[in-house]
């Protein structure tokens, strides 16, 4: 199913200065908002890993309008 949601990403370069400053171990799920601020992190991976409060999260930053463009 095709959503047409539209969002940016960020992709680490070869020197991983987002993996540096936002890391954990084991691995987290993390949702930054556009002030840089951390609005959501899972607890330690995998099974602390809950998409639904990424889906929460992503909701209450981007407007309802966005997503239906």
């Amino acid at each position: 199913m095709k959503l047409g949601i539209k969002f940016p990403a960020v992709v680490d370069t070869i020197d991983n200065p987002t993996d540096r400053a936002y890391t954990g171990w084991p691995d987290r799920l993390y949702v930054v908002d556009r002030d840089g601020r951390i609005a959501f992190k899972s607890a330690p991976g995998p099974f602390g890993f809950k998409p639904a409060g990424v889906e929460e999260t992503l909701k209450k930053l981007v407007p309802q309008t966005a997503a239906t463009q």
